[in-house]
């Protein structure tokens, strides 16, 4: 006789194994290995083995299995792309916008968008660079935010020359909060990010990294993480480090994308750009 447990649609809910999404190993595609941890960027998929490339440039290559890699911390399985049958895709900036095949730098608006320090404007150049020169649009570092308010005065910010400014630690009762408070200007846009530091927006898995270390309050935060990881203690070196494992917006967590799209989207509305 048929029993109940024949058929999978009457199996109870709690023994149902969830759906794993496919995926397509397209190149550039970041993905985590779950039986050895191995984090890297698809390099190549050629038969039944997709190869994944680290941020030492080590290869390995890895069977294509069911539920054998983590996407942004999820399961997945990964299956070879389509190849044939339709056009490719339009190629795509590290932002993720779409390229324009043979575009030139347009000259400089004059307006800007201001960051903290050197690290968040490599790591903003980096990842949306390509679209900030068809724009025209210059990123310029300060020496942190203290002197925000005069800064934006001396700047002189209008319709035709707006200003934005991206903000560390940005949360309700910071330091940084208040200091942006002062600052009320309809051609000024300032956001922010929750991280202390520009660092822990990027996602610790491009780095083969569970998660950031817990630095003790009071201490300083990046000198901290070197400690932690067992990093030598140069927090140049170690940027450097960070800054080579991000390959596009996928190694960035969400809460610095927005806020860095909302301020492009602020200093190019309104202001001559050179024709590209």
């Amino acid at each position: 006789m048929r029993s109940r447990y024949d058929d999978p649609d009457l199996t109870p809910p709690w023994k149902r194994s969830r759906p794993v999404p496919e995926v397509p190993a397209e190149p550039g595609l970041v993905v985590e290995e779950v039986a050895t941890g191995f984090c890297g960027a698809v390099v190549g998929c050629e038969a039944a083995v997709v190869t994944l490339e680290d941020r030492f440039g080590k290869h390995r290559a890895f069977p294509l299995r069911p539920r054998g890699f983590l996407l942004e911390g999820r399961p997945v399985t990964l299956v070879r792309p389509a190849r044939g049958g339709g056009a490719a895709g339009p190629a795509r900036t590290a932002s993720g916008s779409v390229a324009v095949p043979g575009a030139r730098a347009r000259v400089a608006r004059a307006g800007r968008i201001y960051v903290e320090g050197r690290h968040d404007a490599e790591l903003v150049e980096k990842v949306w660079g390509d679209d900030l020169r068809v724009e025209g649009v210059v990123v310029e570092y300060l020496a942190g935010v203290d002197d925000l308010p005069s800064v934006v005065r001396e700047f002189g910010p209008s319709p035709r020359a707006r200003l934005g400014v991206l903000v560390d630690h940005l949360v309700p009762g910071s330091k940084e909060s208040r200091i942006a408070a002062e600052v009320s200007h309809p051609d000024v846009l300032i956001v922010g990010h929750p991280f202390v530091d520009v660092w822990a927006a990027v996602k610790p898995a491009a780095l083969g990294l569970r998660a950031w270390p817990d630095v003790p309050r009071g201490q300083d935060w990046k000198t901290g993480v070197c400690r932690a990881l067992g990093w030598p203690a140069n927090t140049g070196a170690a940027w450097q480090r960070i800054l080579a494992a991000v390959r596009d917006y996928r190694d960035l967590e969400p809460a610095l994308l927005g806020p860095v799209e909302h301020l492009i989207d602020h200093v190019t509305v309104g202001g001559p750009a050179g024709p590209v």
